[in-house]
Order: structure tokens, then C-alpha cells, then sequence
């Protein structure tokens, strides 16, 4: 996990907005394999070891179902530890009879489905990091065919079966829908510090910190100048970043507000949006 520690700045957790709680946290256990470990009638947070939360989920009393074509959450990324894990998600997935897309995108190989609230969620396993190609500050992704047949066997060769989540799943980036990627990058460069790593056919970029392929990914495939959702439809809360001090936590508060961002301080936790509406928490290493 060296690109989602200090000195990197990365995405920690997510809290989703969810139409039925119940049916959800049923998907997320069942499906994705979470543990739950705490829990009330709105509320819950789960975690891949049990104890600490990556994500929560929550029902508004108001809450409203998810609308097509807003901002708001793509979908968040689920890094696994090994290949194998991957291979034994993907037999899992087939015998739950959950439809899913597949890619492997050079840096990464990928599995894509969404939850009964149609959030997307994307369960991943990096590549060696030593393959990934750069060119002139870029790296170089792709969408290919994943190659499951490969997938299966290793995991075949693992000798072990799909128990839930490994506990060292993370969050291994987030990806969101914008409504204008000018206004992203300075958003997401200029005041939090990433870097732009990758600008995808005019539609989609990608920013890192410490050479990772893309902690953060924007895109405007809901149509530029695409509108907010309301603000109790299901779907994004907010997202966790972490900073890799304090220092560098107030030097991102102090950028965002340069460039006419408002940082509000809300339970001594610092919340901001993005331009196009997407809730972030700001936090540190402690």
C-alpha cells in the first residue's frame, strides 16, 4: 500500500446515501463481503476487518432514489491485496449471478458492478507498479479484455475460497461525474494538491500523488455542465481524504480557499465540495 500512506494523499472511506438500509447492508455483506460492526435503524458502518470503517451507509428520512444524468459518484474502488483474491471475487460473483463488466487497464485489472441503489462500484487489484509506463509526467491506461480464464486459475491455484473481503482491502480511489473538467483539475490540483496524470479523449482525467495511476478520476460523461442531485437523492455523502499531516491539511485548506473554495468546519472535521457538488471530508494522519 505505499501510494495510500504518507507522503501520499488518498481516499479512505466513502458514506453512501441508500434508499432501504436493510437491503443494502444485505448486498454489501452477501455480495461485496463487508462486516458490519456497528449499526443503528439509519445507520451503518463496514469494514473489511472488522473494525475499521471504509464504508457507511446511511438513510435519510427524506431520501429520494438515484436520478440519471447529475453529478455525483461514478463509482468507488475497492483495492485487493492479491490477484487471487480477484479471481476468487469474480467465481463469487458468478455464482450470486451478478452481472458485471471486466476491464484491464494496463496499471490494474478490474471488475464493475452496482448496488441496489445503482452506485457503481469497481473491485480492483493493482499490476506492478515497476510495468506501469510514464511518459513526460503521463501514465499510460487503457480499457482492454481482462483476462479471466487467468483470473480463475490463479485463483484455482490459491486453494481457497471467497470468505468476504481480505482485511486489508482499502479504498483505492474514487471516481466521480462532474459538470466542468476545468473546474475539477483546479479544484482537485490547485487546492488539494493533486496531480494530473492522465487526460482522457477530452472527457475524463485522472490525478494522483507519489506516482499512483489515479486516486481521484473525474469525468463528464453526464453531459458537461451536468446538474447537482437533490440533496437527499441516494448515492454520494461524501468521501474521506487523508492528508499525511496536519501541516499539509491546513496548506490544502488554505489553497482551497485561494482559489474561492469555502471550507466549513462541522464537528471539528473539515467538509468541502467540489464545483460540481461532490462532499469531500478532509482529514489527516493522526
Amino acid at each position: 500500500m505505499q501510494f495510500h500512506r504518507p507522503p501520499a494523499i488518498y481516499p479512505a472511506s466513502v458514506q453512501l446515501k441508500a434508499t432501504d438500509l436493510k437491503r443494502s447492508l444485505e448486498f454489501y455483506q452477501k455480495i461485496v463481503g463487508f462486516k458490519v460492526f456497528e449499526e443503528s435503524s439509519s445507520h451503518a458502518n463496514l469494514g473489511a476487518d472488522g473494525k475499521t470503517a471504509i464504508l457507511s451507509l446511511v438513510q435519510p428520512e427524506d431520501v429520494v432514489p438515484k436520478q440519471g444524468r447529475t453529478t455525483g459518484l461514478y463509482h468507488f474502488a475497492l483495492r485487493l491485496p492479491e490477484r487471487s483474491h480477484l479471481g476468487l471475487f469474480v467465481k463469487h460473483l458468478a455464482e450470486k449471478g451478478i452481472e458485471f463488466g471486466a476491464a484491464d487497464h494496463l496499471v490494474s485489472e478490474a471488475i464493475y458492478f452496482e448496488d441496489p441503489d445503482k452506485n457503481g462500484i469497481e473491485v480492483y487489484v493493482d499490476t506492478d507498479p515497476e510495468s506501469w509506463e510514464w511518459t513526460n509526467g503521463d501514465v499510460n491506461m487503457d480499457t482492454l479484455p481482462l483476462d479471466l480464464d487467468s483470473l480463475l486459475e490463479e485463483a484455482e491455484q490459491s486453494s481457497q475460497s471467497w470468505a468476504g473481503l481480505p482485511g486489508s482491502t482499502i479504498v483505492g480511489h474514487i471516481h466521480l461525474h462532474v459538470s466542468n473538467l476545468v473546474q475539477a483539475e483546479t479544484f482537485y490540483a490547485h487546492g488539494l494538491g493533486f496531480e494530473v496524470v492522465l487526460r482522457f479523449r477530452g472527457s475524463a482525467s485522472f490525478l494522483s500523488t507519489e506516482k499512483y495511476h489515479h486516486h481521484v478520476g473525474v469525468n463528464i460523461w453526464n453531459g458537461v455542465d451536468a446538474p447537482r442531485p437533490p440533496k437527499h437523492s441516494a448515492g454520494l455523502d461524501y468521501f474521506t481524504l487523508v492528508f499525511p499531516s496536519q501541516e499539509r491539511l491546513e496548506q490544502a485548506v488554505f489553497d482551497l480557499s485561494c482559489i474561492g473554495a469555502y471550507v466549513e468546519n462541522v464537528d471539528g472535521k473539515h467538509f468541502v465540495e467540489d464545483p460540481s457538488g461532490n462532499g469531500i471530508v478532509l482529514t489527516a494522519v493522526s
